[in-house]
């Protein structure tokens, strides 16, 4: 049994994302949550009795809030802001992303800074831990006001309504998922439409579960350049402590080190070491490698203090202070989120364009220092790996373009009361699509550099690319006449999403 993850004023951490998003950890509600949130309600309770109109609790919302409801609407209010904010479109977001969203929202209701009801928080919670999640769709933010049409397709299925996924990945019918689970449908009451969908939560469980995946596929990329290097009669020389101390750049040091740790003794390393060596320094994709790759490590790091300062964080509209007063701000604009997003898309590509050169060395039969011409088993019978690097190449490219940042753009909205907005969504969405593409192209680096290494023998791979081109094998042949490529790059795939590497 999962430990579950507690939610209630402290921060939550990325691993506590991680852990119900991915690994579908249950969560529990701390009973200083409890208190926090019946505080907070009770104050709402008095001003929606009030004479005098507050926003989100007796009046209209954007443009509209300067319309007064009356007391016998407003449970219809916060219904129809819901339905007509659930007005998302295009293809389902993905279960973990819906899961890390849910879970962002109900932490910010359980700070009570938001002014829900109990029931209300207990039955998103109940949501979770049965593993029901809404259908959200691609369309529908635009980072501002919070993650409108997604979270407002979430509270849809808290009401019961709309579809959603069982814990079993079935579509069916929110009312019946609840019923199944045992959970009342929500009747809103008043502040809770609000409560429940401005938030950054979309964007910034988008960012937390990218941070993992760049972390992770860095790692990787610092493993398959240490086999090109090895595969390319390359140098470990310059990936020596006393050269990277004089640039103190962390992520640079940490990558360097761990190239020097993987191409220790290496013996293909050392048989070129010798007078007969005429060549003076290797090719920046080589050399340079861990400048590269560190100062992408440098820039997930700062984009992980953002993702903690979000997740420290209590977005809503207005918002109940701890004296009671219930305040607008503009805490719900996506824009340091959407910065971060925007910022980690640019060393993503770098990373796969530096990959990519690796992978073209040695295919090429003029600079890969005695392999054969793509790697090709009976060249100009077999093509080898030539089309994998065009792959790569067509990723690369693709790269390029989703690292063109989406929080430049603003598209004005809400009769101009919403005339700025921060595209953080979007950002999100794009970063997600390069992820996977950097995870092919270090899947076709890895796939290519093994080869490579094999048809280095005699000569012996260092012990860590060994153990990397022996995990391969298990599931890719090692060289040998054409086969279908476009199995085994989807092997090597799985096998860096798998951990194993």
């Amino acid at each position: 049994m999962r430990q579950p993850v507690e939610l209630g004023p402290k921060p939550l951490t990325l691993e506590d994302v991680h852990a119900v998003a991915r690994d579908g950890a249950p969560v529990a509600i701390t009973e200083a949550a409890r208190e926090a949130v019946t505080t907070a309600r009770a104050h709402i309770e008095q001003l929606a009795t009030a004479e005098r109109p507050t926003y989100g609790v007796s009046t209209g919302f954007g443009a509209l809030a300067v319309r007064h409801i009356p007391p016998d609407r407003r449970a219809q209010l916060q219904r129809s802001l819901i339905r007509s904010h659930a007005a998302g479109s295009g293809p389902e977001v993905e279960r973990e992303v819906v899961r890390a969203l849910m879970l962002l929202r109900l932490r910010t209701l359980s700070t009570g800074h938001t002014g829900v009801r109990l029931s209300t928080v207990d039955a998103m919670a109940g949501m979770l831990n049965a593993g029901i999640t809404p259908v959200v769709h691609e369309f529908g933010s635009l980072g501002c006001s919070g993650d409108l049409a997604p979270l407002s397709a979430s509270a849809l299925a808290l009401m019961g309504e709309g579809m959603v996924r069982n814990a079993q990945g079935e579509l069916v019918t929110a009312a019946e998922a609840l019923a199944e689970a045992g959970i009342e449908p929500v009747q809103l009451a008043e502040k809770e439409g609000l409560a429940l969908i401005n938030g950054t939560d979309g964007m910034l469980g988008m960012l937390a579960l990218a941070i993992a995946d760049m972390t992770r596929l860095l790692d990787i990329a610092d493993l398959t350049a240490a086999m090109s290097v090895e595969a390319l009669l390359g140098t470990d020389r310059v990936f020596s402590p006393e050269l990277h101390a004089l640039r103190p750049h962390p992520g640079q040091n940490l990558s360097a080190a761990r190239m020097l740790a993987f191409l220790r003794d290496s013996e293909i390393v050392a048989s070129h070491r010798g007078p007969d060596c005429t060549r003076v320094q290797d090719a920046y994709s080589l050399r340079c490698s861990p400048q590269v790759h560190g100062a992408a490590r440098d820039t997930v790091a700062y984009a992980a203090t953002v993702a903690d300062r979000e997740l420290s964080s209590v977005i809503d509209n207005p918002v109940v202070l701890a004296d009671g007063r219930v305040e607008s701000n503009g805490n719900f604009h996506g824009a340091p989120v959407a910065y971060a997003l925007d910022f980690l898309a640019i060393p993503l590509a770098d990373v796969a364009s530096i990959a990519e050169r690796r992978t073209d060395r040695m295919l090429d039969v003029s600079r890969s220092h005695g392999l054969p011409p793509f790697l090709a088993d009976d060249p100009g019978v077999d093509s080898g790996h030539m089309i994998a690097q065009y792959t790569q190449a067509a990723i690369v490219s693709e790269l390029k373009r989703l690292a063109v940042p989406a929080s430049v753009d603003s598209i004005p909205s809400s009769a101009m009361q919403e005339d700025h907005v921060s595209m953080g969504w979007s950002a999100a969405r794009k970063l997600r699509k390069a992820v996977d593409g950097l995870t092919t192209v270090l899947a076709i680096e890895l796939l290519t550099a093994a080869r490579a290494l094999d048809l280095r023998a005699p000569l012996k791979p260092v012990p860590a690319t060994a153990a990397a081109v022996a995990k391969l094998r298990e599931t890719v042949q090692g060289p040998g006449p054409d086969r279908h490529l476009a199995p085994e790059i989807a092997a090597a795939e799985a096998l860096i999403r798998s951990g194993a590497l």
